[in-house]
């Protein structure tokens, strides 16, 4: 499996969005100040739209019936689940906190420093789950085993995402809104990740595990990036002010957030090391800690703090980074293969 065009390009493709989206706000402001209008419980229903439509695709890959396996091999597990929900969202609260707060406090002003390190926030509680498919590939990863670590973090993000995300924006300075934060969780985790266990379970069971995967998933391969770049676009129309005045600030936002994945993949990656796990168990529990379920964080952004467009920004800009900066991992991951020891190929998991 190669990465696809559109996921090899999606920084490009982030650009142009930007860029489509800016002129539109700047040039055709009735467009963003209408759509704007259309909200349920603070979510807007055009973006909430889009996000079921990025994000159904993706749950449809998930194989939850996978987890009848977390017994075998569950070094692995272990590591993902510790990096990903005990380490990653403290040091993304930390690293971005550091940047924002101090190290360009002079230049950022102080109300949008709260907004992007709660974006940040965001982004450090959702773990990939899709395009960690593709990052695994690439790295010749265990397909099964990455399966059980994608659908064990699912899970997990159910219980442990509005806690996190609650608890660090709380010492962050902002006054969550509880309500709205179960209502985003609620909207734009479980209720794809049921339409799409209820379709994956309907579709295997009367046409066939072949036939889902060959003919049926195949098809919404362009749905998600075309509702990501809807999304994007329809976001930026409506932070168009905000990206004119301070252009500067997508570099200083890319920073604390490249840091981050590169020290959160490290993490895993030696901790994989240490523990003597193969290399197609390390390098997925790499990379699913080092990318982000960036569509769970736009979504939960936009909910959220619909009046501070900097919280979308700063999650919309972690899309921004993130394809460039995954690729170089692949490579460093398949560069370093000689560190650990060879999967025995007579294991089915």
């Amino acid at each position: 499996m190669k990465i696809g065009f559109f996921e090899k390009y999606l920084t490009l493709f982030v650009l142009i969005c930007m860029a489509i989206g800016v002129l539109i706000g700047r040039f055709l402001p009735i467009i963003p100040d209408t759509l704007s209008r259309f909200e349920i419980a603070s979510v807007n229903i055009p973006i909430g739209i889009l996000i079921w439509v990025m994000i159904y695709p993706m749950m449809l890959k998930v194989d939850f019936t996978s987890v009848k396996h977390v017994g075998k091999k569950p070094k692995g597990l272990y590591l993902t689940w510790i990096v990903n929900w005990l380490i990653k969202p403290f040091t993304m609260f930390g690293i971005a906190y550091l940047f924002f707060h101090v190290i360009f406090s002079a230049i950022i002003p102080v109300n949008l420093q709260q907004d992007y390190l709660a974006g940040a926030v965001l982004l450090g509680a959702a773990p990939c789950t899709a395009m960690v498919f593709v990052w695994s590939t690439l790295t010749r990863g265990n397909p099964a085993y990455t399966l059980v670590q994608v659908a064990t973090n699912d899970l997990i993000i159910l219980v442990l995402f509005v806690p996190i995300v609650g608890l660090l924006l709380g010492i962050g300075g902002f006054a969550v809104p509880w309500a709205t934060l179960f209502l985003s969780v609620f909207l734009f985790v479980v209720v794809p990740l049921v339409a799409a266990s209820l379709t994956r379970y309907y579709l295997i069971k009367h046409k066939g595990l072949e036939f889902f995967n060959q003919s049926f998933v195949p098809k919404f391969a362009k749905v998600t990036i075309t509702g990501l770049l809807l999304t994007l676009i329809l976001i930026f129309s409506l932070q168009s002010d905000l990206i004119i005045d301070n252009p500067l600030h997508i570099v200083l936002i890319s920073i604390p957030l490249i840091i981050q994945t590169f020290l959160i993949f490290f993490i895993a990656y030696f901790g994989a090391r240490a523990l003597k796990l193969t290399h197609d168990v390390a390098a997925p529990a790499g990379m699913i800690g080092a990318s982000n379920f960036f569509e769970l964080a736009v979504a939960v952004a936009v909910a959220l703090f619909p009046l501070n467009p900097g919280v979308a920004l700063a999650t919309i800009v972690g899309v921004l980074v993130e394809v460039p900066v995954m690729l170089i991992l692949v490579k460093i991951a398949n560069k370093t293969k000689s560190w650990f020891p060879r999967r025995d190929l007579n294991e089915k998991i």
